[in-house]
């Protein structure tokens, strides 16, 4: 076993906007430098970066070559950073936001890269926040529900319009010429491993709860078919490929991989993993009931179980999904950060800007120092956190977020800190169906960027009446790939022994203040009615206003292009002339 002491291995977190690597000591979990770069595209939502292109609604596009970046620039910053030689890194770890998709070819080559789909938007990277194949995920989810799928209550009843089939079927139905051309449909997590090694694996975290793979089985051919015939052979065609566990080798770092990075060649790369389910270990959250909350621009909740039940709303059940010998249950809500920046980035006064200017303060610690003088429920203000739409346990991007009780007195850091208890009202949601299914939350742990602002974290824990454990790291996801990385270079036997080794928690660091637990039971007891009245079809209008957007939206851009039209343009001008 390589259990030297000064053994290394490298960990790399792919996020939303940005990717980041750490260099971790094998023995202890020490983290002994750090690299972050941001991506140069960001993410697409609103034209394609290539031509220009307009995006409908509710896209969220990104281009691979970012990712490709993160390996030329930020590992070699993280080793410059530890100041270590290299030669000392045994193995290399990286994970993933899920579910995001690469159409590539055969040989693994994304399909924006070809000449003639620069201009293609299905040719992209579908982000996990792309939500536009919401149609299609009701769909499946129909036709699941008629015909009985054994797989539906895996994922407590709905599949996301963020998953592998729901994105697939949209291009089918929107671009055929593309999916004709895509060869391999990838998670970007396997995508990027593929690109370390040479070697396609697909990873079993992906495949099981976002893939819907369930008892070494997909979905099957017939129900396929009854999508869209064309749709049948999807599987077979375009997704299957040998699934690799968590923590196992997926090859050698390649010659190619080796020259991005500064690291060795041959080094063990570990199998593909998704970033929340990958943090779980490195907090030591490895036993039945240790609930993770990753919380950054969204949330995602990971625990593990000795049961299988059926949890509503939930993302997936799945055996090993985090933890070998366990269950591995997934929540989330699709924005928490997201709406904070939102609403900082276009509701907040330029007042505020200011003053947050002038104490050298970030807008979001004035307003949160703001907030954090108040009583609970002072602001007379109740929020639904559903911005990004609905994760868990709706499983609907077609809601909207929700701010009610505005007066004229009503200031910024009113709604602000409303925002910030909607999100806690979400996860308080999210454990008490958990719980009601049989699958206790005995501890809950936060990791992710928001866990810096005490104020957050004591709102959560006031409003789940539960302590807060925090993870002893500020690059949890990151952490979590080098403990896979250490384990896929045999330094330690399995996951548990190297969370005991290389994870780090602080436990119980919040806890519950009696009477602002007791205040917040009434304000979520109206979070709770407003939640199943607009959620659960009591009231269709975020839906029916989600339409109405998309229609003049349709609408606008069919004008802009018969403006742009030669014969169109050339008829106005002397229509104006005329006049």
């Amino acid at each position: 076993m390589a259990d030297e002491p000064d053994a290394l291995v490298v960990g790399i977190d792919y996020g939303t906007l940005s990717g980041r690597a750490v260099v971790v000591r094998v023995r202890d979990g020490a983290e002994l430098g750090t690299g972050v770069h941001a991506y140069k595209h960001g993410v697409i939502d609103r034209t394609l970066p290539a031509t220009g292109r307009a995006l409908p609604p509710d896209w969220a596009l990104q281009v691979p070559e970012d990712y490709l970046d993160v390996l030329r620039i930020a590992v070699p910053a993280a080793l410059a950073d530890a100041g270590v030689d290299p030669a000392r890194v045994i193995g290399i770890g990286t994970d993933f936001t899920a579910c995001t998709m690469v159409p590539t070819t055969a040989d693994g080559t994304p399909l924006c890269d070809l000449p003639g789909f620069a201009g293609q938007p299905h040719a992209y990277v579908k982000l996990w926040r792309h939500h536009a194949a919401q149609p299609q995920a009701d769909r499946i989810n129909t036709l699941a529900r008629d015909r009985g799928e054994k797989w539906l209550p895996r994922y407590g009843g709905l599949i996301s319009s963020e998953w592998e089939f729901a994105k697939a079927l949209q291009m089918l139905e929107e671009a055929p010429e593309v999916y004709a051309a895509t060869e391999r449909w990838v998670e970007a997590a396997d995508w990027i491993v593929w690109r370390l090694t040479g070697t396609y694996v697909r990873n079993a975290c992906s495949a099981g709860y976002k893939g819907m793979y369930q008892d070494d089985e997909y979905p099957t051919a017939d129900f396929l078919a009854e999508l869209n015939p064309a749709f049948a052979d999807f599987v077979t065609d375009k997704l299957d490929q040998p699934i690799g566990r968590l923590g196992d080798r997926a090859g050698g770092l390649s010659a190619e991989a080796a020259a991005w990075t500064g690291l060795p060649e041959g080094i063990a790369v570990a199998v593909g993993n998704v970033d929340a389910h990958v943090t779980a270990p490195a907090a030591g959250a490895v036993e039945p009931g240790q609930m993770v909350a990753i919380m950054g621009t969204s949330t995602c909740h990971v625990l593990s179980s000795d049961v299988l039940r059926e949890v509503p709303g939930m993302c997936g059940a799945v055996d090993g999904g985090i933890v070998e010998g366990l269950w591995g249950y997934e929540a989330g809500q699709s924005g928490v950060g997201d709406i904070f920046a939102w609403y900082v980035e276009h509701q907040v006064p330029g007042a505020y800007h200011e003053q947050a200017g002038e104490r050298g303060l970030s807008v979001h610690e004035l307003l949160t120092e703001l907030a954090a003088g108040q009583e609970v429920g002072e602001h007379g203000l109740i929020a639904l956190d559903w911005h990004s739409g609905n994760r868990s346990v709706l499983v609907d991007h077609e809601l909207s977020g929700l701010v009610l009780g505005q007066t004229l007195s009503t200031r910024p850091e009113d709604v602000y800190r409303a925002l910030l208890e909607a999100t806690a009202f979400g996860t308080r949601t999210i454990i008490e169906t958990f719980t009601t299914a049989g699958v206790p939350v005995t501890e809950l742990i936060i990791a992710g960027g928001l866990v810096r602002n005490p104020f957050l974290m004591q709102v959560y824990a006031d409003v789940l009446d539960l302590p807060l454990s925090v993870i002893g790291s500020t690059q949890g996801p990151a952490l979590g790939s080098a403990l896979h990385a250490a384990v896929a270079a045999g330094a330690h036997r399995d996951i548990r022994a190297a969370a005991q080794a290389m994870g780090a928690v602080e436990r119980a660091v919040y806890r519950p203040r009696p009477r602002q637990v007791a205040a917040y039971e009434r304000l979520f007891d109206e979070y709770s009615e407003l939640h199943d009245y607009f959620g659960r079809g009591g009231n269709d209008v975020m839906r029916r206003l989600r339409a109405v957007r998309r229609a003049a939206i349709e609408s606008a851009a069919l004008e802009s292009a018969a403006l742009e039209s030669p014969a169109l343009e050339s008829a106005a001008l002397e229509t104006e002339e005329s006049r």
